[in-house]
């Protein structure tokens, strides 16, 4: 069995002024620092690993950063990990994408495993690299718990998959900034889920924007 602790990034501007980021290459800010460094304690308390892996970009890599630190471990980057490509969305607002492609922006909302963002990816191009990173994890480590750091789309159509959900039910999980996930695998292939979107940790922090 091989313990998998995913974690959603910590807060940045575009979170902030709700921006479509994908693969841009975002910092956190002062307040996902802080999210970051409280998340790194709660693991290292609550759920301990023995090694952490995160998204390339800076977001999930500030975030990984923090929880390596606190295990006295460093972080590694996983391209499998990496947030979708929204093509033409990238840097966008909801309003703007929404003027620009309604007929898409409806899809998304409402059958999101139709849709093929102009100029990028499907949620199944995603699915499919974060299923094999994860496979690749869990053969690293038999036997260890391991921290992934990546981003809300790659962290909801991994959930689903491990739930053996369609991305026909993506938006049936949420995941704010920081959060944690708590999965096993498994040595027969299967996955039992310990905790999902828990947040718990970031109390006492000022209030994140939730999306």
């Amino acid at each position: 069995m091989t313990r998998i602790v995913l974690v959603r990034h910590g807060q940045t501007a575009w979170n902030r002024e709700v921006r479509f980021r994908g693969q841009a290459d975002v910092e956190l800010d002062e307040f996902g620092l802080q999210q970051a460094q409280a998340t790194g304690r709660y693991l290292a308390a609550r759920w301990p690993v023995v090694a952490v892996y995160a998204s390339p970009l800076r977001r999930a890599t500030q975030t990984a950063e923090a929880i390596a630190r606190a295990h006295g471990l460093t972080a590694h980057p996983l391209e499998g990990l990496l947030d979708i490509n929204f093509g033409e969305w990238q840097g966008l607002s909801p309003d703007e994408v929404a003027q620009r492609y309604p007929a898409l922006y409806r899809a998304w909302w409402e059958a999101p495993h139709t849709v093929r963002f102009p100029g990028g990816e499907r949620l199944d191009d995603v699915r499919s690299r974060v299923v094999a990173a994860l496979d690749d994890v869990i053969a690293r480590h038999p036997e260890q718990a391991v921290a992934l750091v990546s981003h809300t789309v790659a962290n909801r159509v991994l959930l689903c998959a491990v739930l053996g959900w369609g991305n026909d039910r993506f938006w049936r999980l949420r995941q704010e900034t920081c959060a944690v996930n708590v999965f096993d695998a498994e040595d027969d292939g299967t996955f039992t889920i310990v905790l999902l979107n828990d947040t718990c940790h970031l109390q006492g922090l000022s209030e994140s924007e939730r999306i």
